[in-house]
């Protein structure tokens, strides 16, 4: 969903036996970002997220990237949580390494868990203040797309609303066509069906026929 970044390195080996360039990094530099962490545990974020995993690896089950997170910021992930962070509240890159820590994170902390959806409020909470307070208008697209990511997530008509716009707005037509299925479902269902196994909720008949249909998870 996100956009890829572009790299004037030498062909690696996925490039030598494909000839199509290797996907890499869209890079945490505060020119591709539009921001910079106000700390070294902010940045970390920013560096893993951003310089360190491609864009297929953001939203892919993947056992070794959930592993990384778990090992490098499951206990700063749980300390932003519980509001150990305050000060990233203070600036744009600080909001961004948080919505990513409380929205993105628990996703891989926490597979097949409520836990995973347990912060979902919070980053909506801290999208919303990123948007009150004008931050995210001079943040990198790739960087937006993150912040914006908790209203895809959140199963509020508003919310999904909102992220409809702000996709809009990004310029980014695959990360559009996602915010526009997951707003579809939400205003069919009032809820993400396929959340339902997972948080112990009642799978009615109308939405166990369309998890038997294509792209009805996420």
């Amino acid at each position: 969903m996100a956009e890829e970044g572009e790299s004037d390195q030498a062909s690696g080996p996925a490039e030598a036996s494909t000839g199509a360039p290797a996907e890499r990094p869209v890079g945490a530099d505060a020119q591709t970002l539009g921001a910079e962490g106000p700390d070294d545990e902010a940045q970390a974020i920013l560096d893993f997220w951003f310089g360190e995993l491609t864009p297929s690896q953001w939203f892919a089950r993947d056992d070794a990237v959930d592993a990384m997170v778990a090992e490098r910021f499951g206990a700063l992930a749980a300390r932003v949580a519980t509001g150990g962070t305050p000060h990233w509240a203070d600036s744009p890159g600080g909001l961004l390494a948080a919505v990513i820590a409380l929205d993105q994170f628990p996703r891989n902390l926490y597979r097949d868990d409520p836990r995973a959806y347990a912060n979902d409020a919070q980053a909506v909470g801290l999208a919303d203040l990123a948007l009150r307070r004008g931050m995210d208008e001079g943040l990198g697209a790739p960087a937006r797309q993150f912040l914006y990511m908790p209203f895809m997530h959140s199963e509020d008509t508003e919310d999904q609303a909102r992220c409809v716009e702000l996709f809009e707005g990004l310029g980014d037509e695959t990360a559009l066509h996602f915010a526009r299925r997951h707003k579809q479902i939400i205003d069919r269902f009032g809820r993400f069906p396929h959340r339902n196994a997972v948080l112990d909720r009642e799978t009615t008949p109308e939405e166990a026929a369309f998890l038997e249909e294509p792209d009805s998870s996420f």
